[in-house]
């Protein structure tokens, strides 16, 4: 057999001449064959790059990208370095780039042999290391954009030139050029650091990682907020911690949004809680020192506690809401079964059919007119209980006794408690609720029962959420104001089920996602389950964070690109993919290390 070399190019940095020598032939003994020649490269400088375009396959770019043949031979020195998914630079002569990413790595023979025989095994087994420039190395790459100087500005364009044979392909190390090819806004909300593989993209810059930020001003488009946000991820993915970073950073003083009648307005943040996690968002982290505050300050990240954090806690009877895990202000309510008026949903207990449905809606019309806007639950079973009423409804054939009885037996499968308590309620709090800067969570973990969950959210966010649509608005505050309902465990809330309910409340939240931007009202979706969310609201959602997903069903749902799709099973806690079509290609980035304020029950 014989002992294959392959030319290895030490560089040359200076553009010089690089001089070759060319040894006598030498015999190898039995083991290594017959030789060849050796023909090495004198080491007169460093390479620039880390390889060069290859023609032996084609060089082509196409509009289909099954026509694109693009292929770069990697010199042995950076091969160890090379990794799927990194960001390359393959210049023009007239100074234009081609941005463009490693899609697949292969060696390639360089001569046609045989190696896999039992000679080549048994010398392979038996050395230290591989000789591994008997082999070609070559990267495919993806061409996602090429790169030009307008001026003072570099902009980017759909690829349309293929580049020259052996032109020298280099690392992508400067800011401008990633951040430009990848189509990443230099201003907006931060969200954390590229990354490729869970390493952070490093730059010849300083600091020498590259911000990952939103749109969020009316100069580049509409801010996304208002085109609704949607966080997945898994237990133990770091989706709250991911989740507490990224709104801190809309509660920040000096971001504001422009409203219709001209004035300038700071967000309004109302965040569903099920776990009773994000009033910790009124303190700072006790585990942040002065080198992440520094940090922080240089990329503008905003961090720290956040003092307008109010606990606005449901108060149910026969439990009580009890934290020593936080020290934001906490302010109970009720919700008045006068919400019921407009929501009938909410007292439907059970599915209910179209025809069931709209006997409810008759009699609570026909209880509400009698009772007024003070009627109760309990007047409202009361009024229900009198068999007159039943019997005057069956023989006008408005309500049928068996349809009465029906909707009588899912109003009792209500969990009265929600309703009436001795708090205020939520109807007489809004200018608290609902303020320019104020952080109000709304913590749920210590209701009895996943049905008195349910209402408590859904009676809330339906108030924010019809006040925000409504042209003649009860609450102006809200109507004024540019808001964003974040919902944790949003599955629960807004699952695509068939009850007659539920279809209400995906109709009205669907609503109020097409509504959106032109209502400053943004929807900041937090889910481990994001299959489970209703399509029509899932379509409107147009910033997509996805962290570690372990459930296959769970991972097609979230539609991003198959070579992300492919990594979030692996992804550790902290890492994200990010697809967002009108902010950025899809990319991979890695939060950060520590949440901007407090996080844990330590």
């Amino acid at each position: 057999m014989s002992d294959l070399r392959n030319f290895e190019d030490f560089g040359n940095d200076s553009g010089d001449d690089v001089e070759t020598t060319t040894p006598e032939s030498e015999t190898n003994d039995e083991s290594e064959g017959d030789g060849f020649d050796r023909v090495e490269l004198d080491p007169v400088g460093d390479d620039r790059g880390i390889g060069t375009l290859a023609v032996s396959e084609g060089l082509a770019i196409g509009e289909d990208s099954d026509d694109t043949r693009l292929r770069a031979y990697v010199t042995a020195p950076n091969r160890a370095d090379v990794r799927i998914g990194k960001y390359l630079l393959v210049p023009y002569p007239d100074g234009e780039k081609l941005f463009c990413r490693i899609t697949t790595l292969e060696y390639a023979q360089e001569f046609h042999s045989d190696d896999a025989t039992e000679i080549h095994a048994r010398r392979a087994m038996r050395s230290e290391s591989i000789d591994e420039t008997d082999y070609k190395f070559m990267a495919t790459l993806e061409p996602i954009a090429v790169l030009f100087e307008d001026g003072d500005e570099l902009k980017r364009r759909m690829t349309d030139r293929v580049p020259k044979p052996e032109t020298i392909v280099r690392q992508a190390r400067d800011k401008r050029d990633i951040k430009t090819g990848l189509k990443i806004p230099e201003d907006g909300v931060f969200l954390g650091h590229l990354s490729v593989g869970g390493e952070k993209v490093r730059t010849a810059a300083e600091p020498p990682i590259i911000d990952y930020r939103v749109k969020d001003d009316y100069e580049s488009g509409d801010p996304l907020v208002f085109r609704h946000t949607l966080v997945a991820g898994g237990t133990g993915s770091g989706k709250t911690h991911g989740a507490k970073n990224m709104l801190r950073q809309y509660l920040s003083e000096a971001r504001t949004y422009p409203m219709e009648d001209g004035r300038d307005a700071r967000m309004a943040v109302v965040q569903f809680d099920p776990q009773d996690e994000y009033a910790q968002m009124h303190d700072d982290n006790p585990e942040v020192g002065t080198e992440y505050e520094r940090m922080w300050e240089r990329e503008g990240v905003a961090h720290g506690g956040h003092d307008e954090t109010v606990a606005f806690v449901p108060k149910v009877s026969g439990v009580s809401y009890a934290a020593d895990h936080h020290r934001a202000e906490q302010i109970e309510f009720t919700i008045p079964f006068s919400m019921v008026r407009d929501n009938p949903w909410l007292v439907a207990g059970a599915k209910l059919n179209d025809n069931q449905y709209g006997a409810l809606r008759q009699l609570l019309k026909r209880f509400f007119r009698s009772h007024g806007g003070d009627g109760t639950y309990q007047n409202f079973l009361s009024f229900l209980d009198d068999p007159a009423l039943r019997e005057e409804l069956d023989e006008s054939g408005h309500v049928h006794e068996a349809t009465f009885d029906a909707v009588k037996r899912r109003v009792r499968s209500v969990p009265s408690s929600v309703f009436d308590q001795s708090a205020e309620p939520i109807t007489d709090l809004v200018s608290q609720f609902v303020r320019p800067g104020r952080l109000s969570v709304v913590p749920t973990y210590h209701l009895p029962t996943s049905r008195a969950k349910e209402m408590v959210v859904l009676a809330v966010s339906s108030l924010l959420v019809d006040e925000k649509l409504s042209n003649s608005p009860d609450f102006p505050r809200i109507k004024e104001t540019p808001l964003v309902v974040g919902m944790d465990e949003a599955h629960n809330f807004l699952s695509d089920a068939k009850s007659v309910q539920a279809q209400k409340v995906i109709g009205k939240f669907t609503e109020a996602a097409k509504q959106g931007r032109k209502e400053r009202l943004g929807l900041f979706l937090i889910t481990q389950d994001p299959q489970d969310i209703a399509e029509s609201v899932f379509k409107q959602i147009n910033t997509t964070v996805v962290l570690n997903l372990g459930d296959e069903d769970a991972i097609k749902s979230v539609n991003i690109p198959p070579n992300l799709e492919k990594k979030v099973p692996y992804m550790e806690k902290g890492q994200m993919v990010v697809y967002s079509p009108d902010n950025s290609e899809p990319v991979e980035l890695i939060g950060l290390p520590k949440c901007v304020t407090r996080h844990g029950r330590d």
